[in-house]
């Protein structure tokens, strides 16, 4: 009697796997740890491109102009080929331009970038409005395929991380990524695309990140949007199951305070998952004494509560953070320029010491080529238009940020322990 329950269950098993509509051979990324992903935000829209949406994130009310500005940082544009003019001027009188994140010769750019420095790879953010129906795919569709060619080409990991941001309490829930879902695995094949996986796994699995849980800003419960039915669709679902699941949530995660909601059904939800997030952007400086043995400690003692939890725990690293033009419109100009200066690396070197010398054995880049709140770790200029104001990158080479995390990558990798001092650059 108990062959005959093994060997059903064996047969359980077996069809299982072959339902699932995931490549599980040749798979090059099987797992998070030992690599170091950034955020890909790919929301960067030009008047012209392919996407004929006009101006997008650069500026505000489809305008790109002094009066309608939202990026802190200029891109470094001097290898893509293919940029669009805009109202802004250099000091010598040339027109500055810009790249658009739908052309594929972007985001292959972007992807070689990450194989030269040693990046492993890239969550591709997924925002929930974009997840609505058809019509709210089309463009982010046009930059995830571009994507998951680049990855194919350059052999770079790649992954979904869907935003919750955008959800309408009362109209929407989590089955809308679940049909989302559906149609990234049958009709974008983002498990199943090319001969070699370049989609990320984790313990095996496919990895799919959740973002924006458990945030008290936040317009929506999370106990009403049927978060718990998306975690066991994505693990279990027998066609489009089988993945492991990353949740995004607040900094004081583990206490249930200051920027997280005061719930321990939180805490139920993190435990059905298989990797934490908290996300880090803004918590910390280096204009603050003691700063840095805070987020050290914020680190070793949350990979602790992670271990007695039975969940695996990736902090985050960013380089710095400034939201100077995006806030005068949205915040009525509150911000200060450089409001968590970079200080030429030694911030974001000091989170990657402090990350992997006390345990961590994977790291989130914030972000890859987010320059509306100035997190980008991708080329940008020290020459910015002049008919604005801008940050830049203190007069180090365009690459320096990418060198940095290429670094972190090799010492995440061979866990050694990583020096006090940024090493010199050969």
């Amino acid at each position: 009697m108990k062959k005959i329950i093994l060997s059903i269950t064996f047969l359980l098993f077996t069809i299982l796997l072959f339902a699932q509509k995931h490549n599980n051979k040749n798979i090059l990324f099987p797992s998070y740890k030992g690599l170091v992903m950034s955020g890909y935000q790919g929301w960067f829209r030009a008047e012209g491109d392919p996407s004929g949406q006009g101006w997008g994130h650069y500026g505000y009310r489809g305008k790109f102009d002094p009066d309608n500005l939202s990026i802190d940082l200029w891109p470094d544009v001097s290898e893509y080929t293919k940029t669009y003019p805009t109202a802004f001027v250099h000091e010598d009188g040339s027109v500055a331009r810009v790249f658009s994140s739908v052309d594929a010769s972007t985001v292959d750019v972007h992807f070689s970038w990450m194989k030269e420095y040693g990046i492993d790879g890239v969550f591709m953010q997924r925002f929930f409005g974009a997840a609505r129906n058809e019509n709210s795919r089309r463009v982010p569709d046009m930059v995830l395929r571009n994507a998951l060619d680049a990855s194919q080409e350059h052999g770079r990991a790649i992954a979904v991380m869907y935003d919750l941001s955008g959800l309408r309490p009362g109209r929407d829930d989590c089955n809308t990524i679940i049909e989302d879902w559906k149609h990234l695995v049958d009709n974008m094949k983002v498990t199943s695309y090319g001969e070699k996986q370049t989609y990320l796994h984790h313990n095996g699995k496919p990895l799919v990140a959740i973002w924006g849980i458990g945030f008290p800003d936040r317009p929506y419960n999370i106990r009403n949007i049927e978060l718990e039915k998306l975690i066991d669709f994505l693990k279990n679902d027998p066609e489009y199951g089988g993945c492991s699941v990353m949740l995004g949530v607040p900094t004081y995660f583990r206490e249930l305070d200051y920027d997280c909601i005061n719930d321990p059904y939180l805490h139920d939800i993190i435990r059905m998952a298989d990797i934490v997030m908290p996300w880090m952007v803004g918590r910390f400086t280096l204009n603050l004494y003691g700063d840095m043995n805070r987020y050290s400690n914020r680190v070793k003692n949350d990979i602790a509560w992670s271990k007695a939890n039975n969940v695996d725990y990736v902090p985050i690293v960013y380089p710095g953070f400034s939201w100077y033009n995006l806030s005068k419109i949205e915040f009525e100009g509150r911000n200060q320029l450089n409001q968590i200066p970079r200080h030429k690396g030694n911030f974001f070197w000091g989170l990657i010491r402090e990350a992997i010398n006390n345990g961590a054995s994977m790291l989130y880049v914030a972000m890859f080529d987010e320059i509306d709140e100035a997190t980008a770790i991708f080329k940008c200029t020290n020459n910015p238009p002049v008919n604005a104001t801008f940050t830049d990158y203190e007069g180090l080479p365009s690459d320096h940020y990418l060198w940095l995390t290429g670094k972190a990558a090799q010492y995440i990798k061979s866990r050694e322990t990583v020096p006090q001092d940024i090493p010199e650059r050969k």
